[in-house]
């Protein structure tokens, strides 16, 4: 199927979509963190990625990442509507999410990346968490 948009005017519809970033999952793990008493950490540090959350004594960064955009191999199926397309944006999300990963690791932080769905099991999140952070 082709756009019936010009690739320019494409370009300016979606420059004009502001994300709101994926506020439901970052404060599903903000609760959880609070129900489990797990304390010092710091959200959106203006640190490469901008992390979800920053536990700045213990140098770890953890990202809350969408199955759909941070392309979940378990979870994300391609829409079947301008399907290369997608696949192309969502390589590239790929791509920068491990570029972001390298620096932070080049910079001395460990980083923790969660997948939206494996919040359905908090037990098994507060276990990646808290063994990294030692507690």
């Amino acid at each position: 199927m082709t756009d019936r948009l010009s690739k320019e005017g494409r370009s300016r519809v979606m420059r004009s979509i502001r994300s709101r970033g994926n506020r439901n999952t970052e404060q599903e793990l903000a609760a959880l963190l609070r129900r489990n008493q797990i304390w010092g950490w710091k959200r959106h540090m203006p640190l490469p990625g901008t992390p979800d959350f920053t536990f700045g004594e213990k140098r770890l960064v953890v990202f809350v990442d969408g199955c759909f955009w941070h392309w979940c191999p378990k979870c994300t199926k391609l829409p079947r509507t301008h399907a290369r397309y997608w696949a192309a944006k969502l390589r590239r999300n790929r791509r920068r999410d491990k570029l972001v990963s390298d620096e932070l690791a080049k910079r001395g932080w460990s980083v923790l990346r969660i997948w939206e769905h494996e919040l359905r099991n908090p037990r098994s999140v507060l276990v990646k968490i808290t063994s990294i952070l030692g507690t």
